[in-house]
This record gives C-alpha cells, structure tokens and sequence, in this order.
C-alpha cells in the first residue's frame, strides 16, 4: 500500500515537471474521447412552409421517405379500320351523276381515273340492236360503257366515214341502218385527245334473227315432228290391226272342216 502511493506521487511529480504544454495535454485527452454522435431527426415532407424546411436544413441531417412512383398507363382506344367503300357508280348507265360529285356527297371512292392531260382509254361497245318498232324503226342503236378516265365527249364512227358525236353522260345512240358486216367504233374524247380503237371498242354489225322468224320455226318444226310422230303411231297401228286379224281369220278356218286354203269342198 505504501508502494502504491509512493508511485502515485513519482508520476504527480513527473507530469508537474514535465516541458508538454498543459494545452497539448488537454488536446491528447480530448483526442481519445471518442466522438460526440449527433442525433438524426427524419421529418414528414409536406408539413410546414419552405422556410422552416430550409432553417430545418441547416440545423438537422435529415433523410426524405421515398415514395414509389406509379407509372401511369396511356389508354388507347383501338382504332376500328373500315374497309373502304366504293361509290355506286355503273360505267354503263347513261345520264348518271359524275362519280367526283357522288364521292363529295357520300365519301365513298371513286374507281381509278385518268386525268384530262392524258388521252382517255377506250371505251367497251356492247351491242348494235337494230329497232323495229317507233318512229325510229330501221335504225340501229349503239351501246357502249365509259372508259376509266376524264371524258368531255364520244364518237360514233362507222365504216365508210360517217361521224357521230354524243355527251360525255350518252352510252347509247342511234345511227343509220347499215349493211351486214358494217365495222362500227366508239372513241371516247377530251382536252387532251381522243381513244385509239381497240378489239373491244369495235365491232361488226351482224343482223340478229327475228323473234317472229325463230316462233315460225318452231312452230313449223313442231309441226313436223308430231307429223311423224302420227304417222309412226299409225304404222304402229295398222300392223297390230293386220295381225289380230289375221289370228282371227286362222282361228276361223280351223274350226269349220269344209274350210281349207285350198277353197270350199
């Protein structure tokens, strides 16, 4: 115990007569203290006003709560794909509304045209039918379809240099009566020139028969074919007659004995 305190005063001593400032003596003390942990406070945003956030800032170290974001989806309405419609319009039907003015009515879609700074393509002749009734009787009517661009106008032109000019709304026409075999063609026109003619914007006038002609032919032809029809049923006839008969006349002979081939006994 007495060497206890015996070394407690030496070291007394030795510290008091020691040349260490006392100021780096405290500074090694406080050097292994073990360091001052501030409190960390975490606040709720949204409450308050920016400035106390900003004085709250400088005073405290403070960790904001995540909040997860929500991706919101873009809804898109599917679009519904119409097939397009096509505008009632019939190339063969004459004194219709142009197909341009049917499609600003309606929206419809107008078949392929060629412009007007082209020439047009050719028109399809259908059929030449003479006429045999009217005022018109003896003519020939002409009908033909529009081609698939801008037209101002069409002609008739026969074989032998007769031209007839129509409206650009006519698919018919009549012309003169013609010979059999007369080549006839329909050129379409417009600004930019006319149709060059083609197979099937020509055709050769061939006088179709007569619905009274073809009746008289089938009359006759009818007739003709139950003639021989009667006449075969009565061959038919007469035979069958002929043989009844003549079992009739042998049943006869053999039953009277004064009878033979030969003649009376």
């Amino acid at each position: 115990m007495m060497s206890l305190c015996r070394n407690l005063a030496v070291l007394l001593l030795f510290l008091i007569a020691s040349p260490l400032p006392h100021s780096n003596l405290f500074t090694l003390a406080t050097s292994t203290t073990a360091p001052a942990t501030r409190p960390r406070i975490i606040f709720l945003t949204g409450i308050g006003s920016e400035d106390d956030d900003d004085d709250d800032d400088d005073d405290y170290d403070y960790e904001k709560p995540t909040v997860p974001t929500q991706v919101v989806k873009s809804v898109q309405n599917p679009l519904v794909h119409q097939a397009p419609k096509l505008c009632h319009y019939d190339f063969c039907l004459e004194n219709q509304e142009p197909c341009d003015q049917i499609s600003a009515k309606t929206g419809c879609l107008c078949p392929g045209v060629s412009g007007g700074d082209q020439p047009p393509h050719s028109p399809r002749i259908q059929e030449l039918v003479p006429i045999t009734r009217g005022g018109d009787r003896g003519k020939i009517e002409i009908r033909w379809c529009a081609p698939s661009s801008v037209v101002t106008g069409y002609k008739v032109v026969i074989e032998g240099g007769e031209v007839l000019e129509f409206e650009d709304v006519s698919r018919r026409g009549l012309v003169r009566s013609m010979e059999v075999g007369t080549n006839v063609c329909v050129e379409a026109v417009n600004g930019a020139g006319h149709s060059i003619p083609s197979d099937f914007s020509c055709m050769r006038y061939e006088h179709p028969e007569s619905s009274d002609h073809k009746l008289l032919a089938g009359i006759i032809g009818g007739g003709v074919a139950l003639l021989l029809v009667l006449i075969i049923a009565a061959v038919i006839l007469w035979k069958h007659q002929m043989r009844k008969k003549a079992k009739r006349d042998s049943a006869n002979g053999l039953g009277n004995p004064s009878y033979s081939t030969e003649g009376t006994l």
